[in-house]
């Protein structure tokens, strides 16, 4: 038996599988590893929207975070913390665009506003973000309580250059990283999931010593940085898996799952 006492799980990549539900193995584990005396959240650039569903089939107690630590609530609705991206940020970044093509998400009030409803990408988000995109041109209305911005494209070259330009203008004024390979979010400074884990750990009273983190994407590097136990998924970048501490399966193979027998409640059989 281990000494961790909270384990928190990254949701898209990590905890639900490439069609972004919840394995019956995955439910399982969970349940397990809370029988064992370890509690349970997650942590995710989804929306609360989007959060809502998984916290409900798992029955998770205690602080959740959307928007990668931006907003820290309950399932009964209660925020126990809230942080929007610098309205002066949010504006500039568009002032960087010139040259690149990229589809514009926009999270605020709890809504999903972008520049398009088509796609693949598209798809996948309305199941994500457990809502429909309000489609809009218009974007400046909404940046003066923006929880996330997301730039979508598949050419990482566009996204890397756009990252490096935020970089170069808002250095320290946000928190940039890419949540898929395909999207780079803007979130507030204090919206990262290392600080996140951090609320969550001291809301569950647990040092972040005792505190195993799992994920598979650049967005969750501040998270495994700072925890106790720190497991990277086997769909994860190669540099995710060598900042983590372990290696799980992949999500679409119970990774989740797998790591909690391997790693937090252990049998004979898990670890042979």
């Amino acid at each position: 038996m281990t000494n961790y006492r909270l384990l928190v799980s990254d949701v898209d990549g990590t905890l639900v599988d490439k069609q972004k539900r919840l394995t019956p193995g995955t439910i399982a584990a969970v349940k397990r590893v809370e029988a064992a005396g370890i509690r349970f959240t997650i942590i995710s650039a989804r929306p609360r929207s989007g959060m809502m569903p998984i916290a409900e089939a798992l029955a998770i107690e205690g602080p959740m975070a959307a928007f990668n630590g931006g907003i820290v609530f309950h399932r009964d609705g209660t925020v126990d913390a809230h942080h929007v991206i610098d309205p002066t940020v949010a504006r500039g970044v568009f002032g960087l665009l010139d040259g690149l093509d990229t589809d514009i998400w926009v999270f605020a009030d709890d809504r999903w506003y972008s520049s398009t409803d088509q796609g693949e990408h598209v798809e996948h988000e309305r199941v994500a973000s457990n809502q429909a995109p309000i489609v809009t041109t218009d974007f400046v209305a909404l940046l003066d309580g923006a929880d996330k911005i997301t730039f979508v494209s598949d050419a990482p070259a566009t996204l890397a250059e756009l990252h490096r330009r935020i970089d170069e203008r808002f250095a320290g004024r946000a928190t940039v990283a890419q949540s898929q390979t395909y999207y780079l979010d803007i979130t507030a400074l204090a919206a990262n999931k290392g600080d996140g884990i951090t609320a969550l750990a001291a809301a569950a009273g647990v040092p972040l010593a005792d505190v195993v983190a799992i994920g598979d994407q650049a967005n969750d590097l501040p998270m495994l940085a700072r925890a106790g136990l720190s497991i990277a998924m086997g769909n994860a970048p190669a540099a995710v898996q060598a900042a983590a501490m372990q290696v799980t399966a992949g999500n679409d193979a119970d990774g989740v799952a797998r790591a909690i027998d391997r790693y937090l409640i252990p049998t004979p059989e898990s670890v042979s």
